[in-house]
């Protein structure tokens, strides 16, 4: 056979569509978040976290707009020593907003879109809400609660987990029944 014939038959494999194109698996998404969770244990040597940070945030927003929310005893003095650049949770954050925005444009699927109703928008600032009390009250997200507590075997991850699942089931006949 020819060598030509042997090239003719060899497909190109175009790693661009692969990785940034198509839709990665589940298992995929997987094996790169743990990847990247045990990088970040690696070089910080602290777990995944994201919400830990937000009443930081919230109080730097607050001093920013003229209140002294530093005194309060939720606080208690961290606002002043608290750095942005300097906390990895921040910058991991961030991190995740960008990686997001990223990858949505180079699959070349980034849309703004059109808000079909304002039960939309009702439904999404209800859900961001419970969804932010949920997180302070259980001490955190579903990536530091649910994934890093997992991953540690502490049976509080187990507890989220079965609270989460519930949650879901609950939220998703709410938005049926009365947002969709």
């Amino acid at each position: 056979m020819s060598e030509e014939k042997i090239n003719a038959n060899k497909q190109k494999v175009d790693y661009w569509k692969i990785l940034f194109k198509n839709e990665w698996s589940y298992v995929t998404g997987a094996v790169v978040i743990v990847v990247l969770a045990t990088a970040l244990v690696i070089v910080t040597g602290k777990s995944w976290g994201v919400t830990g940070i937000l009443h930081l945030w919230g109080g730097k927003f607050l001093e920013l707009i003229g209140v002294n929310a530093d005194t309060w005893s939720i606080y208690n003095g961290a606002l002043g020593k608290f750095n942005f650049w300097n906390s990895i949770p921040s910058i991991t954050n961030v991190g995740i907003v960008l990686g997001a925005l990223l990858s949505a444009l180079l699959a070349a699927s980034f849309k703004i879109k059109k808000i079909k109703s304002y039960k939309q928008v009702i439904a999404a600032i209800l859900g961001g809400i419970l969804m932010g009390v949920g997180a302070r009250m259980a001490m955190g997200c579903n990536i530091g609660a649910l994934f890093s507590g997992l991953s540690a075997f502490s049976l509080h991850g187990w507890v989220f987990f079965l609270f989460i699942f519930i949650g879901a089931m609950v939220g998703s006949s709410m938005l049926k029944k009365w947002f969709m």
